[in-house]
């Protein structure tokens, strides 16, 4: 049994246990908690008294973490990532799966997964899914498949493929920056693709296969086919030719497709739709029918289509631009619309968008702004150019489905994806460290415009980076006081006899358990010094055990708060929290299990 640690050790394992309590607490915010716990350690380390014959820390040390060259390449990679999504990189990678779903579903689901996994070796994966999940919506809408089946495990192969390289989640860098200070040589882009890679396909070929079938049908957001009839408001401006003739005209001029559910005059002033009624500028005809069709009669009128925001005249409001786009947005459980009013919502102002219809499944729109309450299922359509469009998809707060009309790819794309091959080319041949490489195609991504500074802030997730600099304060202050060299012996004495692969595949299941309850960040910077305390206290390679952190730190597959794509896919979805055990814990068991065998084989350790 383990000599017991002193009072400094003691309290690093307290702080721990504060630490996992803090960070799996929903009502305090994940900045807040690690500041707090950041504060401690530094009055700990201020006040305690020293370890003898230990390297004594000072909270400049600890508040060395904002520096770390793991944090400035996680922070520089999550802004390249932003570039991408802004220049439109990944639409036409879209578009070709969007393709290959009206050829052949199941080989498209499948290229599907495989697309999601690579691409997740090289960028975050939140905004691979945040790319993917409304056009799966739309194609599960469009071919009468159930999204249930397919969302959770496109969701899931993102983590497989993060996993498997350096860069591919910022989990990874973190290790791999803690392992590099502490001695271990540092790991290259694709130094443990290999026994990672053999996880992933078989679980790939698991959510392919067999993940679909393990999902009960649920009811997604968007249940109803395409394409959509909304209900909405046509204006008739003073400029408009129209105004002063006859409804028939109008009728006439849109060539008799044009359904007028009624006419309103001044403060709700309804008039009877007599062909001889006389129109005037403010008159407002309610319409009901496909985006496409509206937007022709409203060219052919002369009119402008939108939603008057509170407080607005429609004589003042701006002509529409000519390069703006139509975007359908769906209002989830989870969103912040649902429950709102069409006043509430001031997206002109907010968002510099303009409603301009709603659709509602099984019946019509009540398009009054100020008593309409929105619901799940409800869609709306908005105007707006593509920019204020992305902004708003990009902050992660709605659904926005792949009926964008006229969205051209940006010609930055190709250059933006140019930038982030060059940063993948210059870290894997190791001409540059990963974080040089990184903040290099940060500045090209400024510098060519494929990237405005408003974008780069959003990038930035300032949780993420306290969660980080605490995480690692906590990793150096248990080295320091001897906790980790404690929790090391302690777990060695109760593995007993087991052989050093079975050691290695222990850690990586506890790691994986851990990362279920906290960040995987969080889980990954207390792991990463007592794995290599363990394999020192062995007299083991310390690489496996290393691996074993990083990769546990990656299986976040039972819970939906266990990473932020599950989430993503549990609002897209429809899902509920057991559907998450129903394939989260079949796929840790088959992850855990392959993961656990191939390290053992690429590194020979012994059983």
């Amino acid at each position: 049994m383990p000599t017991l640690p002193d009072i400094q050790a003691v309290a690093a394992m307290l702080l721990v246990v504060c630490a996992l309590f803090l960070f799996t607490r929903e009502k305090i915010p994940l900045p807040s908690s690690a500041l707090l716990l950041l504060t401690v350690i530094a009055l700990a380390v201020q006040w305690l008294p020293p370890v003898p014959g230990s390297v004594q820390l000072t909270p400049a040390d600890l508040f060395a973490g904002f520096g770390n060259q793991a944090l400035v390449a996680i922070v520089a990679l999550m802004v390249c990532a932003k570039g991408l999504e802004q220049s439109g990189a990944l639409n036409s990678l879209a578009a070709i799966l969007g393709r290959a779903w009206s050829r052949s579903p199941a080989i498209a689901f499948a290229l599907t997964l495989v697309t999601a996994a690579v691409c997740s070796m090289f960028m975050n994966n939140t905004p691979i899914v945040a790319m993917l999940l409304p056009l799966l919506v739309s194609v599960c809408i469009r071919h009468k498949l159930s999204s249930s089946s397919i969302l959770m495990p496109v969701g899931y192969a993102t983590i497989l493929g993060g996993m498997t390289t350096t860069i591919g989640t910022s989990t990874n860098l973190l290790v791999v920056g803690i392992a590099q200070d502490m001695g271990l040589p540092n790991f290259g882009l694709f130094d443990f693709f290999a026994p990672a890679s053999v996880g992933m396909v078989i679980a790939l070929v698991f959510l392919w296969l067999v993940a679909p079938k393990l999902i009960p049908t649920r009811h997604p957001p968007m249940p109803h086919t395409s394409p959509r009839v909304f209900d909405a408001v046509l204006h008739l401006t003073e400029s408009s030719e129209f105004v002063g003739k006859a409804f028939s005209e109008a009728l006439s001029a849109g060539e008799g497709n044009m359904k007028v559910q009624r006419i309103e005059r001044g403060d709700g002033l309804q008039l009877a739709k007599l062909p001889t009624l006389k129109l005037q500028a403010g008159d407002r005809l309610h319409l009901r029918d496909t985006p496409e069709r509206l937007k022709d009669f409203e060219q052919a009128l002369g009119a402008r289509l939108q939603q008057r925001e509170p407080g607005s005249q429609d004589d003042d409001e701006e002509t529409p631009k000519p390069d703006e786009q139509l975007a359908e947005v769906v209002v989830t459980s989870s969103s912040y619309l649902n429950g709102r009013s069409l006043d509430e919502l001031n997206l002109q102002h907010k968002h510099g968008l303009l409603l301009i219809a709603l659709h509602r499944p099984g019946k019509h729109g009540d398009l009054d702004p100020g008593e309409t309450l929105l619901h799940a299922g409800d869609v709306l359509l908005v105007q707006g150019t593509l920019e204020k469009i992305q902004a708003w998809k990009n902050s992660g707060q709605i659904l926005v489905l792949d009926g964008t009309l006229d969205v051209p790819v940006s010609r930055r794309a190709p250059l933006a994806a140019g930038i982030m091959g060059g940063v993948v080319l210059l870290a894997g041949t190791g001409l540059l460290p990963i974080s040089a490489a990184a903040v290099a195609g940060v500045v090209a991504m400024l510098l060519t415009g494929c990237l405005n500074r408003s974008s780069m802030k959003r990038a930035v997730d300032f949780s993420i980076i306290m969660v980080i600099v605490a995480s690692l304060a906590l990793g150096k202050y248990l080295v320091v006081t001897g906790a980790a060299q404690y929790l090391a012996e302690l777990f060695v004495y109760a593995a007993g006899p087991m052989p050093v692969a079975m050691k290695v595949s222990m850690l990586m299941l506890a790691m994986a358990l851990l990362t279920e309850a906290v960040t995987n960040n969080a889980a990954a910077a207390i792991g990463t010094p007592i794995a290599f305390s363990i394999a020192t206290t062995l007299g083991a390679p310390v690489e496996p055990f290393v691996l074993a952190v990083l990769l546990g730190g990656n299986m976040s597959y039972m819970t939906p708060m266990g990473y932020q794509t599950n989430l993503l896919v549990m609002s897209a979805g429809g899902y509920r929290f057991s559907d998450f055990l129903r394939v989260g814990i079949p796929l840790q068991v088959i992850v855990w299990v392959s993961l656990s065998l191939s390290l053992a084989w690429f590194y020979d350790l012994p059983w």
